[in-house]
């Protein structure tokens, strides 16, 4: 069997580049490196140091995750830790996303990895997983996008489900542009395979969907209309927190807010 060699340093510079869609030129420009410098990387002819790769996966926005790949392709030891969710050492941050997803309340509020996968939620999110047809869906890890867009799951109850599986598919495949993962992959196939069609180029929006696409789910008897923000931690030096996401509800009406602040058992 003939073992394949792992791309070298200056081959993956080279592939983030072009998924950056920069030139040589641009990016040589903005690492302040001359472009035959950089030709020479790409092309293997010059080996870069441990500060060269560092400077060029930051101008190239490159993920923490695939910079340690940079490093040790470049045959330098990773610089950014990846430790599990409830390593000690991430309490305080951790600490940090639930006191952000408590403050939310009485609006929902999650906290996902990478993989849309859920490690936290807030009290308000508990109504929505109610009643939910397919069990498995709720099996840890609860897969949010899997959840919403499952014809068992959370997709009957949304009114607006072929504009929402649209925005989410959506979402996804950019992340995956920007970020290439074979289990984000599988999961766009698997999404695009459930039943409904792409929202029509016709359709007509209202004000709350002129800003954002909203989330219209039934709820007690009544339509609650969302719209949701992601917030990521700022500077964040270890790859697990720099893959975790906070996405928070917000109501997109009136009716929407007074539901939530008022229980929605009250319904």
């Amino acid at each position: 069997m003939n073992d394949v060699a792992p791309p070298a340093a200056g081959t993956l510079i080279r592939e983030w580049r072009l998924r950056r869609r920069m030139s040589q030129l641009d990016l040589a420009l903005d690492a302040e490196i001359s472009q035959r410098h950089l030709s020479f990387v790409e092309s293997g002819r010059s080996a870069p140091s441990r500060e060269m790769v560092l400077r060029l996966a930051e101008r190239l926005s490159v993920p923490l995750r695939q910079r340690n790949q940079l490093l040790v392709a470049a045959g330098f030891a990773p610089s950014f830790g990846e430790r599990k969710l409830d390593d000690p050492t991430l309490k305080p941050a951790m600490g940090a996303v639930e006191a952000v997803l408590k403050g939310h309340e009485p609006y929902p509020a999650i906290a996902v990895d990478r993989h849309w996968n859920m490690v936290a939620a807030n009290g308000a999110m508990a109504p929505f997983l109610e009643g939910i047809e397919e069990a498995s869906l709720l099996a840890p890890p609860i897969n949010v996008l899997r959840l919403s867009l499952h014809p068992r799951g959370l997709a009957p109850r949304i009114v607006n489900i072929e504009e929402w599986r649209t925005h989410l598919i959506e979402r996804l495949r950019l992340q995956i542009d920007a970020v290439p993962d074979p289990a984000l992959e599988a999961l766009e196939e698997e999404l695009s395979s459930y039943p409904g069609r792409p929202r029509g180029s016709g359709q007509t929006y209202d004000a709350a969907a002129a800003i954002a696409v909203p989330l219209r789910i039934r709820m007690g008897g009544r339509t609650l209309s969302f719209i949701s923000t992601i917030t990521v931690f700022g500077t964040p030096l270890d790859v697990t927190l720099s893959e975790l996401a906070i996405e928070s509800f917000f109501p997109a009406d009136t009716e929407t807010g007074e539901a939530l602040r008022g229980g929605l058992a009250a319904g």
